[in-house]
């Protein structure tokens, strides 16, 4: 696959960038970690700038971003009521969460979202809370740009400075993103073991 990913970008230069970028949010097949990577080989070659790269890197990750924010705003938190209330303990969720969450939200989604950019593995899923939380649309594509750029400049720098060894950007990014998994899975087994509703 990783061989694909480089011929598709070295045949079609930003755009297959950009479109990569796009299925990865929106259906992530492939990692970004891999799409950024090679796209800074490229760039190393010559083939285009490595600037245009992150550029167009950003620019399909946020058309992903923002239609699952759009996406989950039209669905709307409050159809789940009936859900949280029948499985809210699985779920660890009750509706005083979600009362909670708005406010949290409201004081805190722009610091989420950013921040949440740069998490590999849920980077794709900020949009989601976002767009439930109904967090002011402007306020998202703002800082949701900051994050995902700050995240694809980083990916695709690394593959410009370490030329061929791909190998290398796996090594270091790779157990990043297994932590981030195991770490959230533990925190959710522990939220079931202790989860009490709220009022």
């Amino acid at each position: 696959m990783g061989e694909w990913v480089q011929q598709l970008i070295a045949e079609t230069g930003y755009l297959g960038i950009a479109f990569l970028m796009f299925l990865e949010t929106v259906f992530p097949p492939i990692p970004s970690e891999i799409i950024m990577s090679f796209a800074g080989l490229e760039a190393a070659k010559g083939a285009f700038s490595l600037v245009g790269a992150i550029i167009a890197g950003t620019t399909g990750a946020m058309f992903g971003n923002i239609f699952w924010y759009l996406l989950a705003k039209q669905i709307g938190i409050h159809r789940f009521d009936p859900i949280v209330r029948r499985f809210g303990r699985w779920l660890t969720v009750s509706i005083g969460d979600i009362e909670k969450a708005h406010k949290w939200f409201d004081q805190h989604g722009a610091a989420f979202v950013l921040f949440g950019r740069m998490l590999p593995t849920l980077r794709s899923l900020v949009s989601v809370p976002a767009g439930f939380m109904e967090m002011n649309f402007r306020r998202f594509v703002i800082y949701s740009t900051i994050g995902t750029a700050g995240w694809t400049t980083l990916l695709a720098v690394t593959g410009y400075k370490l030329g061929q060894d791909y190998a290398e950007i796996e090594a270091y990014v790779g157990p990043v993103g297994t932590a981030v998994i195991v770490v959230c899975l533990a925190g959710y087994v522990w939220r079931v073991i202790t989860w009490k509703p709220h009022a």
